[in-house]
């Protein structure tokens, strides 16, 4: 969405990198899922099936460069019922959510993943978002000020400074078309330089 920022860095290295994100549906395959779960299971140290904020912390601070305060604030958004741990659901959806970033498919995965999405976002619970949800986890969705000013103008239908779920469909739309032509364009520069190349070689 708009400019890249060096908001978030998957640590060389980690196990994360050895995951296959499907670029059209940002997925895992089921072998990797099944990794993941194996994965889950080893970072589970009490045996409960979830992860406490204390194992949570230490994941995300192994395979990303978030600091303290944005690692708990995703903490708090996947433990929306505030039980202090969260499951395996949760931290597939994360680590989808960790690589779209990493491979620059954040629009594909709001698109993609519209509800889950506007339910995490929707901190209070009220089916609505308000701009300072955005704000708070711009560092995982890569969404800009200036962007953020304009979908509101532009989505906000019912003018409450807030979008409901149908207000946000539409926007993961515009997004996605934005997305589409931005590679459309990008392919053809490729092309255009290949066959520039090919004609100096001839």
């Amino acid at each position: 969405m708009g400019m890249r920022s060096s908001t978030m860095k998957l640590k060389t290295g980690s196990f994360l990198w050895c995951l296959y994100l499907d670029k059209l549906y940002c997925l895992l395959s089921v072998r990797n899922v099944k990794a993941l779960v194996e994965y889950f299971r080893l970072l589970d140290a009490h045996r409960n099936h979830t992860l406490n904020d204390v194992l949570f912390y230490h994941f995300l601070h192994h395979v990303t460069n978030w600091k303290r305060k944005q690692i708990m604030s995703v903490f708090n958004m996947l433990d929306w019922e505030a039980v202090g741990e969260i499951g395996f659901d949760q931290f597939y959806m994360l680590v989808c959510i960790l690589l779209a970033h990493e491979n620059h498919l954040e629009e594909q995965f709001i698109f993609r993943h519209s509800r889950p999405v506007f339910e995490l976002l929707d901190l209070d619970g009220e089916l609505r978002i308000g701009a300072e949800s955005f704000q708070k986890y711009d560092f995982l969705f890569n969404i800009k000020k200036h962007e953020l000013r304009e979908f509101y103008r532009d989505f906000d239908i019912t003018g409450d400074c807030h979008l409901n779920y149908k207000e946000f469909k539409l926007f993961t739309i515009s997004t996605m078309d934005k997305y589409q032509e931005r590679q459309k364009a990008e392919n053809e520069n490729e092309e255009r330089k290949a066959l520039l190349i090919e004609e100096h070689a001839t």
